[in-house]
């Protein structure tokens, strides 16, 4: 097998002790029954709740604790390009132990990705019915085109760049970003440089940062429409993606506001 960064994996068996690094894919293995084979997640890696619990938790997906990981003994380690430092893949790969790293930019990467890996583990059919799902989705045209700014971040202000998994999931759903091209992956603007972009529409997602109404209303003046949205729909590759393309073709169609 070979992951997004190129990197040539070589598996004797389908590997039967996985450590994920990544939230979204903890969900996704789940998701294809893996259960019994995923001995190691990070503590952001919270869905599906019940079972989650009771997985050994290696840390943050910045920070995982290598020593336990390599106690564990994986034979199978999924990680992000986005999500995990590069020093902690290249120390873990030293230790002998085999990665694949994701590099997920846009809805086409993440379901290649989801493909390769429910192929690795054995679980491609399992994975078909995700997979025709997301391609139906993509394959409706959005119903309206509008220009959108989407912050990720305030303390300082910072938003969601055109070069993004999220910035690609609105776009399938008839966003245009509104943010200079190319921006950085999520630049720092302030508000008066967003409202001198004059945006027809402010996303304001509740993850990574938690916002929330006091905040749209904090906006209000700067877009004709601001909503506050879901993080995990937005920033989330796996079993929920045809749910977030058809919620935000929803909100941009307008038919919510």
């Amino acid at each position: 097998m070979t992951d997004d960064l190129g990197h040539q994996l070589r598996f004797e068996r389908v590997p039967q002790r996985i450590v994920c690094l990544v939230p979204s894919l903890t969900e996704y293995l789940f998701w294809l029954g893996l259960a019994e084979q995923i001995v190691g997640i990070t503590d952001y890696c919270i869905v599906p709740a019940e079972q989650v619990a009771a997985v050994p938790k290696v840390r943050g997906t910045k920070n995982p604790n290598r020593e336990q990981i390599l106690a564990l003994a994986p034979d199978l380690i999924i990680a992000n390009k986005e999500e995990n430092r590069e020093r902690d893949i290249v120390a873990l790969a030293a230790a002998g132990l085999t990665i694949y790293v994701s590099e997920i930019d846009s809805v086409q990467q993440a379901m290649a990705s989801l493909q390769t890996i429910a192929s690795m583990l054995g679980r491609s059919e399992q994975a078909r019915p995700l997979i025709e799902a997301i391609q139906a989705e993509l394959a409706l045209a959005p119903i309206r085109q509008q220009r959108v700014a989407t912050a990720i971040w305030r303390d300082p202000w910072m938003w969601v760049g055109k070069a993004t998994y999220a910035a690609d999931v609105l776009a399938c759903c008839g966003a245009s970003n509104c943010l200079a091209d190319p921006a950085g992956r999520y630049p720092r603007l302030e508000l008066a440089e967003i409202a001198a972009l004059q945006p027809d529409r402010i996303l304001l997602p509740d993850e990574p940062y938690t916002f929330s109404q006091a905040d749209a209303e904090q906006l209000q003046g700067l877009a004709p429409q601001i909503n506050c949205c879901d993080g995990q729909l937005l920033t989330w590759y796996g079993p929920r993606i045809p749910l977030a393309l058809q919620t935000y073709r929803r909100l941009l169609s307008g038919i919510d506001d």
